[in-house]
């Protein structure tokens, strides 16, 4: 297939070739195909003399390799050029900065064409199929057919499974589209050369069934399993066993054509997408130079047929404002589409004077990056840890760790089996990580002159060409480090009118005053020169800004934080955030927040300490601790205000806060400032401020609790207990132990959970705190229930019930009430639970606790269907089900559809059960809801149970006894009954 509009192309996805109108040019041979295939891959883009001799002979390059590359290049060139004047068509091979240049179209290169019409976005499913149709017309054979050398054997590789990924998503849109023949004809062959392509043989696999072949793809997948377990010791994949199992099971039925348009049935509960992180920041402007570190990088890509079971790890090392970030940046875009599970990256802050990221912290970011939520979460490293490794088993996921300082913060990131690769940046040379873990170090040093030059230029333009000599001084002052070039080249910009050499001399003459000023040695002094340099040109409230910014214990804020810090209006807030960040002093991001280079907020806290009293810089933190307080607070009123008794209250700030006219914009204030939040509770408890935090873990308490969020949870409610216990508040510390306390609940882990509750009963006893008492004893009863310790569940309940009658608090009876509804209701006493449900309603309407009415409702429709009213319950349930999506609450939503499922089987609409089973699965999968994950497995057994189909009950029984057992809850008990009863109807049968 030719370029569309291009009488020249440049073919990769087959021989390699160069065409015009279609008839091929002579290119010489392989190593020369090799080099225009290198050129051609990285079209517009400049390759270095060194990459390319990398490439073409690896490390032991002959001798004149050199010259025999010079050969190659023109032989390429002169080729090029002649084919672009018969076509009529403007390309070159081109000498820029950085290397080589292939000057094209990159449309007109069969690789970037196929890739563009891979990934374009469609509209329909019939359009998806197109494009990618159309992508793999461009295929003629194996790619780079005709070049030797083993980079290319690489690159062969992973263009094949680019070519197999890309197949695999054409032939699932023909199945969408009720064309499975066309899916068999296409990928038979292809199954036959890469049998241990698993996405493509299961794609085959339900082709085949689809058509009525059930038998051919069963012996498919034995042929698969067998070879899976010879050549690679391993079984199949998670895909291609749940599209045997559908098979086993008859879930993938036959398309007739008389149903030609219904969609093609998927299992009863499929298991969510797989979520594919993309958390790569953006490139860097101007990015300059490096392409011999970029090489370096390259050659950590794994090679053709690389059996090693090693982590690939490269440590890239340099001093501060050398550009290690920028670097690594730069390579992971390049080489991103390498790793098509996705891209982690997470700032480390490891020169973060206050509070560097912790492993722990890091851990659940990527955790839930990659998919995990709520209680799937671990609490503990280590934990985290292992489950970080088994969701990275299997993935090519390339992981980039930015500003670590210790191998300590590194190790536990580390995956634990190949196909992934770590970058880690560090001012640290790392040894340990080289030495135990096999990295590859990388130093990184200054900029050559000419690439500081040329970026300067890149940054100011022509004054750069027409002071040559003032352009290279300037390079030079500022040592070559890239984050100091750019702020100096905006302080320039910002100077038009100035000649480069003036503003030389005025840095010269700065860095002459600095006291830490050592005779240039030193890079860090004169990144220093260069920010004060740019800092004493600042109008001082624009300075007095910058100077408090440093101050902020976060990584990013807003203009109502910088109004805070700062004393001033909300308008002159924005007006100076947006003078620093013309200055590159600070970075404007998405959302009107802005960020600081780390080197700049150190410098910024610097200028702080030693212009600003003690005094000054405790008021402006208090100031910005009481705004996020302050908001919080106002923000939890929005969004939960029944419970705005149980908060502590919270005086108005003094300087601008937002409002929150709808919940919406009150829960998206608290999404985007979590992090800094738990980084003030963080600064909060280590400093002056402990009763900030004390209240903070009180404020937050319910928005951690229903979004799930207990790795932040657990880090906000222990500071919250460890300031408490400082400045001696033992209400405070009753607390806290209630919310630590509830975190193990969710978790599973009871006896922690019952030995916090304890001990904040007894503190509220010792200071006489009836309402603290009760919510204490109703929080062991709900841990006792869970347990299935029903009479010590009540004991505690009902003492809650009595002094929340004692005290008049309407919302804890109604608590109370309906959680010994839930007691009885176990017991079997189900009148009571009825009164106790509805009770339990009435004072929720009276309070207007949507949420705790939902749950109500939800309680009543259980019972109801206990009493044998499924009418009644189903009325119940489907009320609870629109209250629990109005606001939000997605565990109660699981909860609902899962008794909605229950109902439909007591009244044998077995399929509208199982849908609704599915429907729970689904959301309590999607928010890590295990309890309810059970609840669905234990409601789609007892469907299948009820229309014999016994082994793909057992399998749902067993899934939900595996769950429940985790949570160490009695329903694990009877569950195993059932399965022995299974096994007795089995052996009865076989009799």
């Amino acid at each position: 297939m030719t370029m569309p509009d291009a009488a020249l192309a440049f073919r990769l996805l087959g021989a390699v070739e160069m065409s015009v109108a279609g008839r091929p040019v002579e290119l010489g041979p392989p190593q020369q195909r090799t080099v225009l295939a290198c050129l051609a891959i990285e079209a517009g883009r400049p390759v270095s003399l060194q990459t390319l001799a990398t490439r073409l002979w690896g490390d032991e390059q002959p001798a004149g390799a050199r010259t025999s590359l010079y050969a190659h290049l023109a032989r390429i060139r002169q080729a090029v050029e002649l084919g672009a004047a018969d076509a009529g068509a403007k390309v070159g091979l081109v000498r820029r900065t950085g290397g080589y240049v292939l000057d094209v179209d990159r449309d007109w290169v069969d690789l970037h064409r196929f890739r563009r019409l891979a990934r374009a976005p469609a509209q329909t499913e019939a359009e998806r199929v197109a494009s990618l149709q159309a992508a793999l017309d461009l295929w003629r054979g194996d790619p780079l057919a005709g070049t030797s050398g083993d980079w290319a054997d690489r690159v062969r590789d992973s263009l094949t499974g680019e070519r197999l990924d890309a197949v695999t998503l054409w032939a699932g849109g023909l199945l969408r589209l009720d064309r499975p023949g066309e899916v068999i004809a296409a990928t038979r062959e292809l199954v036959a050369e890469h049998p241990l392509s698993e996405p493509l043989v299961a794609a085959l696999m339900r082709a085949l069934a689809v058509c009525g072949r059930e038998a051919e793809a069963l012996e498919l997948f034995t042929a698969t399993r067998a070879r899976l377990a010879d050549e690679l010791g391993a079984d199949p994949g998670q895909e291609l066993r749940a599209v045997h199992e559908a098979l086993l099971r008859g879930e993938i039925r036959q398309v007739s054509p008389a149903d030609r348009q219904a969609p093609i049935p998927e299992t009863v509960a499929p298991a969510p997408a797989r979520r594919v992180p993309a958390q790569l920041p953006a490139d860097v402007y101007a990015f300059t130079g490096r392409e011999h570190e970029l090489s370096t990088l390259d050659d950590l890509l794994p090679e053709s047929g690389d059996t090693s079971t090693a982590v690939v790890v490269s440590a890239v090392s340099g001093t501060a404002g050398v550009g290690k970030t920028s670097l690594a940046l730069r390579w992971a875009h390049r080489v991103r589409e390498r790793f098509p599970d996705g891209q982690l990256y997470v700032d480390l802050r490891g020169y973060d004077a206050e509070r560097p990221l912790t492993a722990s912290d890091a851990l659940a970011s990527f955790l839930s990056a990659l998919g995990l939520v709520g209680n799937d979460i671990p609490l503990d490293v280590d934990d985290r840890a292992a489950r970080y490794r088994t969701e990275l088993n299997g993935q090519r996921v390339l992981i980039l760790l930015d500003n670590a300082a210790t191998v300590g913060q590194i190790r536990p990131l580390l995956p634990g089996a190949p196909g992934c690769l770590v970058v880690v940046t560090s001012r640290d040379s790392l040894a340990g990580l080289v030495a135990r873990h096999g990295a590859r170090r990388l130093d990184l040093d200054l900029l050559p002159l000419a690439d500081a030059v040329h970026l300067l230029g890149r940054l100011i333009g022509k004054r750069v060409s027409a002071e040559p000599e003032a352009a290279e001084a300037l390079a030079e002052e500022c040592a070559r480090l890239p984050l100091a070039l750019r702020v100096a080249a905006e302080l320039a910009a910002a100077r038009p009118e100035i000649p480069l050499s003036e503003l030389v001399e005025e840095l010269e003459d700065q860095q002459r005053r600095l006291d830490l000023l050592d005779a240039g040695l030193d890079p860090h002094t004169a990144v220093r020169a260069v920010f004060s340099w740019s800092y004493r040109n600042l109008a001082e409230d624009a300075a007095a800004t910058f100077r408090m910014l440093g101050l902020h214990p976060g990584q990013d804020f807003d203009p109502y934080a910088a109004a805070a810090l700062c004393d001033v209006s909300l308008t002159a807030a924005r007006q100076l955030l947006d003078r620093l960040a013309r200055v590159h002093l600070i970075d404007g991001h998405p959302h009107g927040r802005y960020k600081m280079h780390d080197l700049l907020r150190a410098y910024a806290n610097d200028l702080a300490n030693a212009v600003c009293s003690a005094a000054e810089r405790d008021a402006a933190r208090t100031r910005l601790f009481d705004f996020y307080l302050a908001t919080a607070a106002s923000a939890m009123d929005k969004l939960h205000p029944a419970e705005r008794h149980r908060r502590p209250r919270i005086a108005a700030p003094s300087t601008p806060t937002p409002d929150f006219t709808t919940s919406k914009l009150a829960k998206a204030w608290l999404d985007a400032e979590r992090a800094n939040l738990v980084a003030m509770c963080v600064h909060a408890e280590a400093h002056a401020w402990p009763s900030h935090a004390v209240r903070l873990s009180s404020t937050l308490f319910r928005y951690l609790d229903t979004r799930g969020l207990n790795a932040d949870a657990l880090v906000i409610h222990s500071l919250g207990r460890q300031a408490a216990v400082r400045i001696g508040d033992s209400a405070g510390e009753a607390r806290t132990l209630i919310n630590l306390g509830l975190i193990h609940w969710h978790h599973g882990r009871h006896t922690e959970a019952v030995e916090h509750l304890q001990q904040a009963l007894g503190h509220y006893a010792d200071l006489s705190a009836d309402d603290g008492q009760a919510a204490a004893h109703k929080n062991l009863g709900v841990v006792f229930w869970r347990q299935g310790h029903f009479d010590r569940a009540a004991e505690h309940l009902t003492e809650a019930l009595h002094t929340y009658r004692r005290l008049d608090d309407v919302l804890g009876q109604a608590e109370a009430l309906g959680n010994l509804g839930l007691v009885y209701e176990r017991l079997g006493q189900l009148e009571a639970a009825l009164d106790h449900h509805r009770q339990a309603l009435t004072r929720f309407e009276q309070v207007g606790y949507r949420l705790g009415e939902a749950y109500a409702l939800n309680d009543l429709g259980t019972v109801h269907l206990l009493l044998g009213q499924p009418s009644e319950a189903v009325r119940q349930l489907e009320q609870a089900l629109d209250r629990f999506r109005q606001i939000g609450q997605r565990a109660g939503e699981a909860e609902a559809l899962n008794g909605l499922g229950r109902v439909l089987c007591a009244s044998g609409a077995f399929d509208d059960a199982v849908a609704r089973h599915a429907e729970a699965l689904a959301v309590a999968t999607e928010i890590g809801e295990r309890y309810e994950q059970a609840g669905a497995h234990t409601g789609i057994a007892v469907v299948r149970e009820s229309v014999g189909d016994l082994d793909q009950a057992r399998r749902h029984w067993e899934t939900a006894l595996a769950m429940y057992r985790s949570l160490g809850v009695p329903e694990a008990d009877a569950i195993q009954a059932q399965l022995a009863a299974l096994d007795a109807v089995h052996q009865k049968v076989g009799s």
